[in-house]
């Protein structure tokens, strides 16, 4: 008797967990971390000397001959002590990256919550270089053992996923989140140039529009910073060459500069008070002595009177910077939300949920979707905070 009870509980487990794995497949859960083993020869490296990855999963009946590659955020290191700190961490090394990742929002793959791009082929780039994939320093100091090489990273996936069919691509985004939304921007006519002449390309970037902004000292702590990125990494030879040819090229390391000479179209998903820009760019630790902005920058609700002012300032100084790039580009797309979030594509509940974020009674998935297929123009800039009702807390891949 017994034994026929636990031969019962057994097979209910078994039974369970087997529908488990059928449902973690089917919501795109346990997706295999692919790793460039080719990149070695090229010295395409985390900055570990450890080969890249990424996670691919394939397309499917009228997405076939489409493909979104998606990179992965996750800041930056701008000197060798703060590159030493993450090249032993999943943001510097594949060794220790998780071997299987869940796919949602724009790399989702039911029909319903992402009707335009699930069956795509559809590949999220690790990222392990520090350097938004721009950097390509040849020597390796012995000491260190730091590979600034994220410019060849990407170019080494890139070239694994050419072989594997994206060169004969119908459709192709590139997009990223962060670190990896200002890589999108970065790397976005590079991007169009190895796809074929016929295929629509076209990038996106979220909360990847990183601008040269003045903080709560009238300074700019973001450009040393970024600055210190783009010497630390040698990215200049890696930056849009339509941009360092007229400017400072350590400039280019900000959207603003890069979008006014872009050929390929560009969609900018933001928050004009993005998360991380108010925490870094407006009120950075390093200029806030007294911490008098310490729980403003955790909940603008804690805000004073003035510091609000000031938030609502760094608004302004964000849609010019839009503006300033785009200018009145007819291929531009813009989704602006006044939620205080970071990083907003990559979840199911904020891409095209039932309660997700809209902006002018539009939804980010769909304006995505609209703007790619050119069903129409998409310029959607929300109202000052705090009028929408509708934000989705997110915070995430800063």
């Amino acid at each position: 008797m017994y034994d026929n009870m636990a031969g019962s509980r057994l097979g209910q487990w078994l039974c369970l967990v087997v529908c488990i794995l059928i449902l973690l497949k089917a919501e795109g859960a346990s997706i295999p971390i692919t790793i460039v083993e080719s990149a070695v020869s090229s010295g395409a490296l985390c900055l570990d000397g450890s080969p890249p990855g990424y996670h691919f999963e394939k397309g499917s009946g009228s997405g076939i001959d489409n493909w979104l590659v998606h990179m992965e955020g996750g800041g930056w290191c701008e000197s060798v002590e703060s590159c030493v700190s993450r090249r032993d961490t999943f943001r510097g090394s594949s060794l220790k990256m998780e071997k299987t990742m869940g796919f949602s929002g724009i790399l989702g793959s039911k029909q319903a919550a992402n009707p335009d791009f699930y069956n795509w082929n559809r590949i999220k780039i690790r990222y392990c270089d520090g350097s938004s994939f721009t950097g390509d320093v040849e020597a390796v100091d012995p000491e260190t053992k730091l590979y600034f090489r994220g410019g060849r990273v990407w170019q080494a996936v890139i070239d694994e996923l050419l072989a594997k069919g994206m060169q004969n691509a119908r459709n192709a985004i590139l997009s990223g989140c962060s670190a990896g939304g200002l890589a999108a921007i970065l790397h976005c006519d590079k991007f169009q140039s190895l796809l074929p002449a016929t295929a629509r390309v076209k990038c996106v970037s979220d909360a990847g529009y990183f601008i040269h902004g003045t903080d709560i000292s009238g300074g700019s702590r973001i450009e040393s910073f970024f600055g210190q990125v783009v010497k630390t990494h040698e990215s200049v030879k890696n930056l849009p060459a339509s941009c360092t040819s007229k400017m400072n090229p350590e400039l280019c390391f900000f959207p603003q500069y890069v979008a006014q000479t872009m050929r390929t179209p560009l969609f900018i998903i933001n928050s004009a008070y993005d998360s991380w820009q108010i925490k870094n760019i407006l009120a950075p630790t390093a200029v806030d002595s007294k911490k008098e902005w310490k729980d403003c920058k955790l909940d603008l609700k804690k805000c004073s009177a003035t510091q609000l002012q000031t938030v609502q300032d760094y608004r302004t100084q964000f849609l010019k910077a839009v503006n300033t790039g785009l200018g009145s580009s007819s291929t531009r797309g813009l989704w602006i939300d006044s939620c205080y979030a970071h990083c907003q594509s990559g979840s199911a509940s904020t891409w095209l949920g039932d309660k997700s974020t809209e902006v002018g009674d539009t939804k980010m998935g769909k304006a995505v979707g609209d703007w790619f297929y050119d069903r129409s123009a998409i310029e959607k800039i929300d109202c000052p905070y705090p009028c929408n009702p509708t934000c989705v807390s997110v915070d995430s891949e800063s």
